[in-house]
């Protein structure tokens, strides 16, 4: 028997949810290498990545949702379109 399909968003949050999708990955694996950088394999560092991404992460993904629009904009000015 068949699961029924998930509903999935309307498109207007398109713009939202690859701005947090994108700072979430990207926070994530810099942060972590980061901490890494600082303190090795140390036993304070998983709850030290995991706080300095929170906190990376609040702050990017708004930065993303307001500067992604420019950033597509001056893109296209030097990328031909199909």
């Amino acid at each position: 028997m068949k699961n029924p399909a998930v509903k999935k968003l309307p498109a207007r949050y398109h713009r939202r949810a690859l701005a947090l999708g994108t700072s979430f990955f990207m926070t994530f694996l810099v942060s972590g290498v980061a901490t890494y950088r600082v303190l090795g394999w140390d036993k304070k560092m998983l709850t030290t990545w995991m706080a300095s991404w929170m906190i990376s992460w609040a702050i990017a993904a708004p930065t993303m949702y307001f500067v992604m629009p420019l950033v597509r904009r001056t893109i296209d000015r030097f990328i031909e379109q199909a």
